[in-house]
């Protein structure tokens, strides 16, 4: 009696309990489609141009270059050159392979610069 007073047109009436359940359950299973997504994704990994990586020589040869580059725009600065030279006395290419496996040209530039942009200021 209760329901057809308050429904007359005799529809289904779902409870609010029902209706939180769904949702949550709704909730659920778009978080493991989610999941399911995020799991079969592809790791970013970015390839400029798909270089080679550099061999020891080609890097010491890289090195030479750069280094002299900066001695050249720094002629004046006599303590810039000394501490280039000395910088180019220590550097071990093996080493540095190491410690940057899979470089390519384009990771050596920034690479340099990162290790002698304290020696030219």
């Amino acid at each position: 009696m209760f329901n057809s007073v308050n429904n007359p047109f005799s529809q289904r009436i779902e409870s609010a309990v029902s209706t939180g359940q769904e949702k949550r359950q709704h909730q659920q299973e778009q978080q493991n489609e989610e999941k399911k997504y995020l799991e079969n994704d592809d790791k970013d990994q970015v390839e400029i141009g798909a270089l080679p990586p550099l061999t020891e020589d080609e890097l010491i040869t890289m090195t030479h270059m750069y280094i002299n580059r900066l001695k050249s725009e720094n002629e004046g600065n006599i303590k810039v050159v000394e501490k280039l030279d000395k910088f180019l006395a220590k550097f071990d290419a093996h080493k540095f392979l190491k410690q940057h496996p899979g470089m390519t040209s384009a990771d050596f530039h920034m690479l340099m610069f990162n290790e002698t942009a304290n020696l030219v200021m």
